[in-house]
């Protein structure tokens, strides 16, 4: 895959995902998230379209804040920040309407115009921390 066609596939990806579009098409059915913190894994399509939807409109009012994109033939690496507020039960927290602000990065595998692989560098202990903090303050 060539770096013009890695940039179109990552630019229209992340487009489609900060528009509220059908980002899961992006993906291979056979995609893999891979949570780098945790070791955690999430296969196909349909599960990690629905792991992402979860974070940023069920467990959470989010969107990524895009930082910076770095290509490269058949690979891509995302810098941004999760910003959003806590709305419902998260990793055992009950919903404290916080608002939560972390940096992360994703790196992308991208082959035939596809994402086949997301490698999430997302901070999910510092999140849990956020949230263990605001419900504290709110008890």
């Amino acid at each position: 895959m060539s770096l013009e066609e890695t940039e179109r596939t990552v630019r229209e990806y992340v487009d489609v995902l900060l528009g509220g579009g059908d980002f899961a098409s992006f993906f291979a059915d056979d995609v893999l998230w891979t949570t780098m913190e945790t070791g955690d894994q999430i296969h196909g399509r349909e599960a990690v379209r629905d792991f992402i939807l979860g974070l940023h409109t069920q467990y959470f009012d989010a969107s990524p804040e895009l930082v910076n994109v770095t290509l490269a033939d058949g690979v891509a690496a995302l810098e941004a920040v999760f910003a959003g507020t806590h709305i419902a039960e998260f990793a055992g927290i009950p919903a404290t309407r916080a608002a939560v602000r972390l940096p992360y990065a994703m790196s992308y595998d991208i082959s035939d115009g596809k994402i086949r692989a997301l490698r999430a560098y997302f901070p999910i202990t510092a999140l849990v921390q956020q949230l263990r903090d605001a419900a504290a303050v709110h008890a």
